[in-house]
């Protein structure tokens, strides 16, 4: 009789031992472009702040934003970065996702160049703008097109990549293009061009966020929260020790952002976001933040040029209910 309980005991002991090692989970996949505005994820891995809170977070590239979506929604990834914009256009309303934490906002990194007849935005009436479809450089033209009372119909649009339009305008081949830098820089120098508004004068217009899909939510909430500190402390050590984080998130990112000075150059364009943004910007579950009505922003513009497979509300697309619950890092 003894033998059998301490044989029990020996067993439990066993599986006591064992069963820490088996919650700590599979990591969290997490699927992003090569960006700056990413670098905290970088951050947050290689100085360990993921680690130190027993989280395993593993960073895809994909530059790709439709093989992205694919990919989470075949459930190849957990979460994605992914400008505001673009979260909207893309979603689904059987796949639900939510935003649980605001990485940047593009602040001066995106602009219009335009010929410098053009002088404002309503002088781009009739002529030939060239920006990618269906892009956030699509929402960006359409939302600064709408404040001046002008729509997307009044111009003659081109579709190209950011940096194919970029070099089209140097090339003066067309009247304006939406684009980003280093083409804005080498725009406005030509002798034809100038920068007719860039995003440090449209501020929380081009926004990144990360967001997971509502069934990793619902399974791992905790190792969600813990992503989110990870970040946001990644954000506090970049603010501290800024030239040592140019060299680990130029790394982890690689690709065209491989060189610690472009990274730290590219990155004068940009806002990290901290805990104290975040939490006025997501609000509380019953009180949402600025959140509410960017998202709805989005999604008129989306619906007025009839891009939307299905009726979304602000709501459908956050959770605030994550930072909320984040006292401190």
């Amino acid at each position: 009789m003894k033998k059998g309980v301490i044989g029990v005991l020996v067993l439990l002991l066993s599986l006591t031992v064992f069963v820490p090692m088996a919650s700590a989970g599979e990591p969290l996949v997490i699927g992003l472009p090569t960006w700056v505005g990413n670098g905290p994820l970088y951050l947050a891995r290689d100085k360990g702040f993921f680690k130190e809170q027993g989280l395993s977070v593993d960073l895809k590239i994909m530059d790709d934003i439709t093989m992205r979506f694919a990919a989470l929604y075949s459930k190849k990834l957990d979460g994605v970065s992914t400008v505001i914009s673009a979260f909207v256009l893309l979603s689904k309303k059987h796949v639900p996702c939510k935003m649980v934490v605001a990485l940047d906002d593009s602040y001066g990194g995106d602009g219009i160049l335009a010929k410098k007849e053009i002088k404002s935005l309503k002088d781009l009436k009739g002529k030939k703008v060239a920006y990618k479809f269906g892009s956030a450089s699509e929402w960006f033209l359409v939302h600064l097109l709408k404040k001046v009372g002008l729509s997307i119909k009044d111009i003659k649009s081109i579709n190209m990549e950011p940096g194919s339009a970029g070099t089209t305008f140097i090339a003066g081949k067309v009247d304006a293009a939406v684009t980003w830098e280093p083409y804005l820089t080498r725009g406005k120098n030509t002798p034809h061009g100038h920068l007719l508004i860039d995003s440090r004068q449209t501020p929380k217009l081009i926004m990144d966020t990360v967001l997971f899909r509502d069934e990793v939510l619902k399974k791992r909430p905790g190792d969600v929260k813990k992503f989110i500190k990870g970040v946001l402390k990644a954000v506090d050590f970049y603010k501290k020790h800024p030239d040592e984080s140019y060299g680990i998130m130029a790394k982890g990112i690689g690709g065209w952002l491989k060189d610690p000075k472009e990274f730290a150059g590219t990155m004068k364009g940009v806002r990290l976001y901290d805990l104290a943004f975040n939490r006025k910007f997501f609000g509380a579950p019953q009180k949402p933040g600025d959140v509410y009505q960017a998202l709805k922003d989005r999604i008129e513009v989306w619906e007025m040029l009839k891009k939307l497979t299905w009726r979304p509300k602000p709501e459908d697309f956050f959770d605030s209910s994550f930072m909320a619950g984040i006292k401190g890092l």
